[in-house]
């Protein structure tokens, strides 16, 4: 049953993040869902000029968490990720 509702959980989170996508792609950025933890963490991968921007954190917070805590109010935090995380500790991802 639980492996059901994280399956209906990360539809609703990868429905919310398509929501913010657009606005993502006219700053040249993209994200993308890698994983919902088992105690309701979201972790995204931040891609193109978001990867590097000045800015993404409070994008990450003040937009993508905002909105994907209002479609999944069970989330309770969205953090980025990037490919050095994973080299590092990949038991991890």
């Amino acid at each position: 049953m639980a492996n059901n509702t994280n399956n209906h959980l990360e539809t609703k989170i990868k429905l919310a993040l398509d929501s913010i996508r657009p606005y993502l792609q006219t700053d040249g950025g993209d994200i993308t869902f890698v994983e919902l933890t088992d105690d309701n963490i979201v972790k995204v991968k931040l891609l193109g000029a978001c990867n590097s921007c000045p800015m993404s954190i409070q994008t990450l917070k003040l937009g993508v968490e905002k909105a994907v805590q209002n479609a999944v109010p069970e989330v309770k935090e969205v953090i980025a990720i990037n490919d050095d995380m994973e080299n590092m500790f990949p038991e991890d991802f």
